[in-house]
């Protein structure tokens, strides 16, 4: 039965129950219910009569002499809800645990409510304050307290009367409710009492039994199954073991059997008011009725056992007088009514009881065919179902209420239907119901409804957020306010009222929460278009109506039914342009929707509503502005995005785009600018750079509109010299190259090597996206027009005073940017620092002192400023808090509030005047990006310089506070530049400015080879260890010279052992320079080292001892190959996938991955194996000096041997020869096609792939090449299966007559060559191929391609020769012949039909002269005839004839073909297929009369003609017809492949857009080898296809690719490739085509045309998704990061998390995990609410990390401040990831967070 609190959730104060009100809480639940009156009212009567009889019952003496303290029950029926009362005790089971609320099943099929609040007093006293103080003891939720089928002693609390006059029955399970009778005095040793844990202690937990002034303890001792399992609340059931101090004191003890078996006695004192339900008590029948036993029991008690309780396989054995062990069910105190149960399962009590039937949950169930088996007066019926199951069916559920009652009408139908309603755990029976108005209900549970599904129902109440419709009284759904009508209704209370009955539409069922959805949108309910309720039902085309559940700018999410729902971009919206969405479309908006894609792994859909619209029209072209290139505009900002502003040109009010990197000549400052302009703002001194049909560009660029102005700008390409410098900017950085765009949209590579005079090994640090540049053009190509420019600074003419006018223009923007924020920003903060200028002294106090990373300051007119000085502006100064300085200024940074000073004295002293143009050093102080602060020698003078001298410079070392620099003065004082002087510069060598301490150091410190010093230990690493000398030098210790070689074990870490801070004495054995930090190798023991490398090995501190120099060339010959060696983990090289280990100081060897492993487990992630530091084994497998190399192995072998085993990967795929593998040691194998398996596959080579790694068994060397072995025999002889295709390994294996397979090597003229094993071909020649006669050997070339598996017989082995002559006929090997009957060539006669065939051709030869003559002069008419008779004699004669005359076999087997073709066709067909095909192949043509041939061919035929007898000819005819019937058979069954030309063309006439039948064609050329006609079909389909099916003609473009990929050249596949772009979508053209490069491994290709799409495609985040895949799966992971970074630039802002979130996914996948798990941080960092992120970063963890990992952000996720309803599903997740991976402790853990959530929420997660 469903919950009350589900169904009627509880609140307010309800009138407490009386009995005259009494009635059932919902219809189905309601069992018990009496609806006559008149019986009603005859019961109230009966029971006060009853009671009164009962009191006098007290002390009367009964006829059989004993004294009863209760009276018998005149009846035996069930308990009924009518008879409950509060505090009655009842014998429970849990039937099911939530967080607030347990389900608890009661006697007779009732069912109670356990509310937390009633457990006990100590666990109401927990959870009140944890209320009030989060700092109390976690509590225990209720699912870790209650299990399902436990078994509980309670108490009815109270019985709440619902609005609809449902009772719920509210239990307790306090002690002090429970055993509320008993007292001190009458608790006796042996009783069974039932209590809550109270609270824990260290020897055991204090009970609480609700007796008042006494105190229970279980000790650990009496409890050690269950004592470290229990918690405060916890309900125990127990015995006493001892009572001490006159029940004050109770010991109790915990044993499942021995409380289960203790029976109750009546010397314990057991009474009428404290007998308690539960206690196991031996009763005696005192009388047998039919509806059940009444019995005495504890001598003076009298019990009741009803027919349910009654064991039914013993009813018939009970008798009066007869005893047995009975539990006691309920007691009801007021009328003393005591219930017993004489069942197995309660009597001998389980650890818990079965909630679910072994039958399974049949709970809604419609039963036929059910026979009553008895009636029970007052109590019900039993039904038999037709499996013999037994079911219960109360008194109020056999029949309608309006019904009239007649039980014996109802027992005696012989045939019942019910409907199965209950299933009570306590009576073990299924509960039914045989009204019809239950059992006619279309859906009982919401199991029963489903999404699409139109229903009934009946208002019943009107929210804020929707409406909520009963149909059933215990079914109820909710319709969304958005769903309450097609359009919203601001006042829905005017349309629905209580009690309407209203029609809906079921959207979605959550079955396990209860939750129900509908609809009432006319649209949808009256919608004849499909319907959607998972992805698999949304084929890509269909239409159905969807309503929008959110608008956004990128398009409109719609819904279906199940949460279905799918995305409709902007450009799908409407054939007209619509910017923005939220104005044409709202929530809750049913429209009609067609899927373009969908993906059901992915639950991904992609809608139209463009599509779904028949008659769209397209907006005509509006008249375009005519932008004058080059003119001064001005323009209003309209919308800021983060690629740039969107301006109206005034006063046209022309939109146009105004990118970032166009607001200034320095990179910096766009930014500065973009963030200070906002919408509204006007900016001047634009020009037009661009204009097309789609939008303007304009530029505020000051070089690039003087170039414009000047004329420097070619308009097109046709104004384009060789020579000719212009100025642009930077469009795109490629690793080749850079792109250079310029005015009028014209697009210039530079390449790398012309890009700076010196060396640029990594593009993207030389220039940034936007940056201004001079280019100088030096390549053209009229034909693509394309040009190449150079930037070299040595190449380009520089622009007179260009660098000053470029720095005044930089400083006038950063100007112009203060004074807008202080504008815009009245705050007395902003208007002083814009009156900050650069050199102004200030006074200040010191803030906070940083140790090593500068000074803040805080100034009273700057208030809320940050002030700092780095720690080198604060040298010399010994700064405390509090402390008042004078500090100049050297930058101030508006946007962050943020002023840099100097306390350096030479700055703050009284300014020097300069002298123009003298030369001065100067010092930088300070620098911001692209400007920088110098200050000049000791004038004190500060000014302000541009950190390139030249737009092409490139910085390849930065710039840094303290350098030193040369500068010319320009000007003493620049108005331009606010006072400031200007100022040229160039770079000197580097000087670093010392600190004072600094100074005090000798520089000359150094030292000698085998010098012993002493340090102290700064850092620790896995390879070598960084220590700091006496001196305060820096000395490194390798991880091979910490410790003896002997000393150090496989797997340690020696470094490991030597700890941060330790002092430790160290020798010296090399070292490296300090400026060139040159490794010196140990042969000038004269020589001094800066940086020292030490050892701290015992053995080489001994002084005594001499140290020889060893060099690394002289350490590497030392190894021999085989050698045994300790190295030492270094670095793992995934792209590589080689481990570099270390043995000494600058030598390193290397491990590949074959040499590391020896299982294919590890394969996937072999550096797991490994661990940097780690000191491993090694044995060396080559040596080499010149290059130094070398190379070992960690797998214990350093060669390989025959009849070992060995890993490999795959490198090639041979169809002729197998598999072609890479070994160990440099090693190359070779696997037989005969060799891959035990049992030969007909595609042998389809289960591998290239680059995958094998187990191979190494057979042989031969020629420097190993034969190697897959078969599982050789591998495992001892597991595998016996082999289905034995290996061949010599003649000797082989007999003849014997059936073998093998498979085809070549086909030549002399045969057919098939493989048998590694080392032995056969050959079948071509008379024992194939039952046809054939001309060429090309026919079977085309029917038996190499790896062809056939089945052949050995007819004759020359065992001398080494030479097997195989059959692949029919008759030999019982399979069909190799050649199809579809090519229809003559059979090979042979034997007597050779025979017969020779005698009759020499009888047709024997005729006499005459014989002919008068043939010849028969009428034309029937010459003609005749002759065509002969010519029809298409493969008998020809083949015989070629015997005899050789020469003229070919002439006529040609001459045959052409008449046959020429025959008349049976039924014409436009492809031109004839049907009388098949009857030329078996007979001579005799109808063709309209063949030509020459008078001399007719007399050749005549002589050869023989007329045949009429048998023959009816013979002959009955023949071809029934080969005619087979044929036309064929040609009609649809699952028949074809096999032929003529076949694929029928099938293309029924099907001229099918790309799948027109790719099967090329197939079909393609295995015969003909490209050109493959090449022609694929032609034929692209003009044949319609032009509205694009996907079909995109799919032939493929196939087309594909063609030239793998059989044209790259110029014809270039020519297909563009041709395909101007017929189809670029973007899957160019996809498709990436796809082919990267499968056919051309990875360079596929790399160059990524980079043509990222160009092209650049704002499809799909692109860039798929280029970054590509780049992962190579192994570039910082190549992904670097295109990760381009893609944000170029994607819309609203895609850049989902960008970053799913290459975080690709680095989980293909890159560095923990790099991915980093990325993703970041993202949640920044967006927390972001729930489906959360979701799939848990999913990733789960996968790749650990459980710390995995917990440590499931404990984040449950802290979100989202909604109760998505906590709540973390907290599932996290619950099942502890069920699956973790522990009972920490699923503990995750429920008491939960119910601290809960209990934090109150009500909101209540919901």
């Amino acid at each position: 039965m469903a919950s009350a609190e589900e169904d009627f959730p509880r609140g307010g104060t309800f009138r407490k129950a009386c009995e005259s009100k009494i009635a059932t809480r919902i219809e189905v639940d309601n069992l018990f219910k009496s609806n006559e009156k008149e019986d009603s009212k005859k019961r109230k009567g009966g029971s006060k009569d009853d009671s009164k009889k009962v009191k006098k019952q007290k002390t009367t003496e009964k006829n059989g002499g004993g004294l009863t303290l209760n009276a018998a029950a005149k009846c035996v029926e069930i308990l009924h809800i009518k008879n409950l009362k509060e505090g009655m005790l009842m014998l429970g089971c849990v039937k099911d645990v939530s967080d607030f609320e347990v389900t608890v099943g009661l006697p007779c099929g009732l069912q109670g409510f356990l509310s937390i609040r009633n457990i006990c007093d100590s666990y109401t006293k927990l959870l009140t304050e944890q209320l009030d103080s989060t700092d109390v003891e976690d509590i225990c939720a209720l699912p870790h307290l209650f299990y399902s089928g436990m078994m509980l002693r309670c108490v009815v609390a109270e019985l709440d009367t619902a609005k609809g006059g449902s009772i719920s029955i509210q239990l307790s399970i306090n002690p002090k409710l429970v055993n509320k009778a008993l007292t001190s005095n009458a608790l006796k040793a042996g009783m069974v009492l039932s209590g809550c844990v109270e609270s824990l202690e260290d020897h055991g937990c204090i009970v609480d039994v609700g007796v008042k002034g006494t105190k229970a303890f279980l000790s650990k001792k009496a409890d050690k199954d269950q004592q470290n399992k229990l918690k405060v609340g916890q309900y125990v059931t127990c015995q006493i073991k001892e009572v001490k101090h006159d029940g004050r004191l109770l010991r109790l003890a915990v044993n499942p059997s021995a409380v289960g078996q203790a029976c109750a006695e009546s010397q314990q004192g057991w009474t009428l008011t404290n007998l308690l339900p539960g206690l196991l008590v031996k009763a005696t029948v005192k009388k047998v009725t039919k509806h059940g036993l009444l019995m005495d029991f504890l001598s003076s008690f009298s019990g009741q056992v009803d027919f349910l309780h009654m064991e039914r396989e013993m009813a018939s054995s009970y008798t009066e007088g007869s005893k047995a062990l009975a539990r006691v069910l309920y007691v009801e105190p007021s009328t003393r009514l005591v219930g017993l149960s004489l069942r197995g399962y309660i009597v001998q009590p389980k650890t818990r009881i079965n909630t679910v039937p072994a039958c399974g949950d049949r709970v809604g169930e419609v039963v036929e065919d059910c026979r009553m088996t008895s009636m029970h007066h007052m109590s019900g019926a039993m039904l038999e179902l037709p499996d013999k199951t037994l079911a219960f069916v109360h008194r109020n559920n056999l029949k309608d209420p309006k019904e009239k009652s007649n039980e014996n009408k109802v027992r005696a139908l012989p045939k019942h239907t019910c409907r199965i309603i209950d299933y009570s755990p306590m009576d073990q029976i299924h509960f039914a119901s045989l009204r019809k108005t239950v059992i006619e209900k279309p859906f009982f549970r919401y199991q029963d409804l489903h999404a699409g599904q139109i229903v009934e129902g009946t208002v019943s109440l009107l929210l804020n957020h929707g409406m909520v419709v009963h149909l059933t009284s215990h079914i109820r759904g909710l319709v969304p306010r958005t769903h309450l009508s097609d359009i919203v209704l601001k006042n829905p209370e005017k349309k629905y009222t209580k009690g309407m009955k209203v029609k809906c539409r079921v959207l979605s069922v959550d079955v396990d929460n209860k939750k129900l959805y509908l609809t009432r949108k006319k649209a949808l309910l009256e919608s004849s278009l499909p319907l959607f309720f998972r992805y698999h039902d949304a084929c890509r085309g269909r239409v159905s109506h969807g309503y929008i559940v959110c608008v956004k700018n990128f398009g409109c999410i719609v819904r279906f039914y199940n949460n279905v729902k799918g995305l409709v971009p902007v450009n799908e919206l409407s054939s007209e342009v619509i910017l923005n969405p939220e104005e044409v479309f709202y929530v809750g908006q049913v429209l009609r929707t067609r899927v373009l894609q969908c993906d059901p792994e992915k639950e991904k859909m992609l809608l139209s509503f463009k599509a779904a619209v028949e008659g769209d029209t397209e907006e005509k072209a509006k008249p375009q502005f005519v932008c004058e290139l080059g003119k001064r505009l001005e323009a209003k900002v309209l919308k800021k995005s983060v690629n740039g502003l969107e301006v109206s040109i005034l006063p046209d009010e022309v939109r146009a785009l105004l990118h970032t990197m166009h607001l200034s000549d320095l990179t910096s400052n766009c930014r500065l600018l973009w963030e200070a302009l906002q919408e509204g703002d006007t900016i001047s001194n634009l020009t037009c750079v661009l204009q097309n049909r789609k939008n303007i560009t304009v530029t505020k660029k000051p070089m690039v509109i003087w170039s414009l102005e000047e004329g420097m700008a070619a308009k097109d390409f046709s104004e384009i010299k060789v020579g000719m410098e212009m100025i642009g900017w930077v469009k795109s950085i490629m690793a080749y190259g850079i792109f250079v765009e310029f005015p009028f949209g014209l697009v210039g590579l530079a390449p790398k090597s012309a890009i700076s005079d010196k060396f640029i090994p990594d593009t993207t640090t030389a220039f940034q996206l936007g940056q201004t540049v001079i280019a100088k053009v030096t390549n053209l190509d009229e034909e693509k027009k394309r040009f190449l420019v150079t930037l070299k600074t040595s190449e380009v003419t520089v622009p007179e005073e260009s660098a000053q006018t470029a720095l005044i223009h930089a400083v006038q923007e950063r100007r112009a940017v203060t004074e807008m924020i202080a504008m815009k920003d009245t705050r007395d903060l902003y208007q002083q620092l814009a009156a900050l200028s650069v050199g102004q002294r200030l006074k200040l106090v010191v803030d906070t002192v940083k140790n090593g990373d500068g000074t803040n300051f805080k100034s009273d007119e700057l208030v809320g400023a940050t002030i700092q000085a780095t720690k080198y502006h604060v040298i010399g100064f010994q700064l405390t808090p509090g402390q008042k300085v004078i500090a100049v200024v050297l930058y101030v940074d508006i946007l962050s509030t943020t002023v840099h000073v100097s306390l350096l004295s030479k700055l703050v002293t009284k300014k020097k005047m300069l002298t123009e143009e003298s030369k001065y050093s100067a010092i930088l102080q300070h620098i911001d990006k692209d400007l920088a602060i110098i200050s000049v020698e000791d004038t004190a003078q500060l000014t302000v310089i541009q950190t390139r001298n030249h737009l092409n410079e490139v910085i390849l070392s930065e710039l840094r506070a303290g350098m030193y620099l040369a500068i010319e003065v320009v000007e003493s004082s620049c108005e331009q530049l606010q006072g400031l002087p200007l100022v040229s510069w160039k770079r000197t060598l580097p000087k670093r400015l010392r600190a004072h301490s600094e100074n005090q150091t000798d520089s000359n410190t150094g030292y000698r080879f085998g010098e012993i010093v002493k340090g102290k230990v700064q850092t620790v690493k896995p390879t070598i260890i960084q220590v700091i000398l006496e001196d305060g030098s820096t000395g490194y210790v390798h991880v091979s010279e910490v410790m003896e070689a002997t000393e150090v074990s496989p797997g340690s870490f020696p470094t490991s052992s030597v700890k941060v801070g330790s002092v430790v004495t160290c020798r010296v054995i090399g070292g490296r320079e300090a400026t060139t930090n040159k490794v010196l190798p140990i042969s000038r023991p004269g020589y001094t080292y800066t940086f020292p490398d030490l050892t701290l090995i015992p053995s080489k501190l001994d002084g005594k001892l001499e140290l020889k120099s060893v060099t690394a060339v002289q350490k590497l010959s030392t190894y021999k190959v085989g050698e045994e060696i300790t190295c030492f983990v270094s670095k793992y090289h995934p792209e590589r996938k080689s481990l570099e280990v270390t043995t000494a100081f600058s030598l390193s060897g290397t491990v590949e991955l074959l040499a590391m492993i020896t299982d294919l487990k590890d394969s996937s992630r072999p550096e797991k194996l490994y661990k940097l530091g780690q000191a491993v084994k090694a044995k060396v497998v080559e040596v080499s000096l010149k290059p130094q190399r070398l190379l070992l192995s960690l797998t214990g072998v350093h060669e390989l041997e025959a009849g070992g085993i060995t890993l490999g990967v795959v490198t090639s795929m041979l169809p002729h020869l197998g598999l072609v593998v890479k070994l160990p040691f440099g090693c190359v194998g070779t696997v037989a096609i005969t060799d891959l398996a035990d049992a030969y596959k007909p595609n042998p080579l389809a289960a591998f792939s290239k680059d995958q790694l094998l187990r191979c068994y190494l057979i042989g060397s031969e020629n420097g090449k190993w034969h190697l072995s897959l078969r599982p025999s050789r591998l495992n002889p001892q597991q595998a299966k016996p082999a289905k295709d034995t290996e061949v390994l010599s003649l000797n294996n082989l007999q003849e007559g014997q059936l073998i397979r093998g498979y085809v090597k070549s086909v030549s003229e002399q045969g057919v060559f098939i493989r048998l094993s590694n080392g032995i071909t056969g050959r079948a020649q071509l008379q024992q191929s194939t039952k046809y006669f054939v001309n060429n050997h090309s026919v079977l070339c085309n029917h038996l391609p190499p790896s062809t598996l056939l089945t052949i017989k050995i007819i004759r082995i020359d065992r001398k020769e080494n030479l097997v002559d195989l059959s692949l006929l029919t008759v030999e090997t019982g399979k069909p012949d190799v050649l199809p009957e579809s090519l229809h060539l003559p059979l090979r006669l042979l034997g007597e039909e050779k025979k017969k065939y020779n005698l009759e051709r020499k009888k047709k030869r024997s005729l006499s002269d005459s014989e002919e003559k008068q043939k010849e002069s028969e009428a034309p008419k029937k010459k003609k005839k005749k002759t065509n008779l002969q010519d029809g004699d298409s493969g008998l004669d020809v083949f015989f004839r070629e015997e005899e005359d050789q020469e003229d076999k070919c002439t006529k087997s040609v001459a045959v073909n052409q008449v046959s073709s020429s025959s008349p066709f049976r039924l014409q067909i436009a492809a031109g297929f004839s049907w009388d095909l098949g009857l030329r192949s078996l007979k001579p043509a005799s109808a063709n009369n309209h063949a030509d041939s020459s008078d001399g061919e007719d007399q050749d035929e005549s002589k050869k003609s023989q007329k045949k007898s009429r048998h023959e000819l009816e013979q002959e005819k009955k023949m071809a017809e029934k080969a005619l019937m087979q044929r036309e058979m064929e040609l009609m069954d649809p699952q028949l492949r074809p096999q032929d030309a003529a076949a694929f063309e029928r099938l293309l006439l029924a099907s001229p857009n099918s790309s799948l039948l027109w790719l099967q064609y090329m197939a079909h050329h393609l295995q015969a080898t003909q490209i050109e006609q493959a090449r022609a079909v694929a032609e034929r389909a692209l003009k044949t296809i319609s032009f509205r099916e694009e996907q079909e003609k995109l799919n032939v473009w493929v196939a087309r690719l594909n063609l030239e990929n793998m059989y044209g050249t790259q110029e014809s596949l270039k020519k297909v490739f563009e041709q395909a772009l101007q017929f189809c979508e670029p973007m899957p053209v160019y996809q498709q085509l990436a796809d082919i490069y990267s499968k056919s491994d051309k990875i360079k290709e596929a790399e160059n045309l990524y980079k043509s799409m990222v160009k092209r495609f650049r704002q499809n985040k799909a692109v860039w998704l798929c280029y970054g895949t590509f780049l992962l799966q190579q192994g570039q992971s910082d190549a992904a990061s670097a295109l990760l970074q381009r893609a944000l630039k170029s994607v819309p802002s609203k895609e850049s998390v989902d960008v970053i979130a799913k290459f975080s996914q690709l680095e989980f996948r293909y890159g560095n995990t923990e790099k991915g798990r980093t990325m993703f941080d970041k993202i949640l960092t920044s967006y927390p609410k972001r729930t489906d992120l959360w979701s799939v970063f848990i999913d990733l963890m789960v996968k790749h990390g650990s459980q710390k990992e995995v917990r440590a952000i499931f404990d984040r996720v449950i802290h979100l401040s989202v909604s109760v309803k998505k906590i709540k599903f973390f907290f599932k997740r996290y619950l099942e990831y502890e069920k699956n991976h973790g522990t009972p402790q920490s699923i503990r853990a995750v429920k008491e967070k939960a119910v601290e959530f809960v209990e934090g929420k109150g009500t909101d997660a209540a919901c």
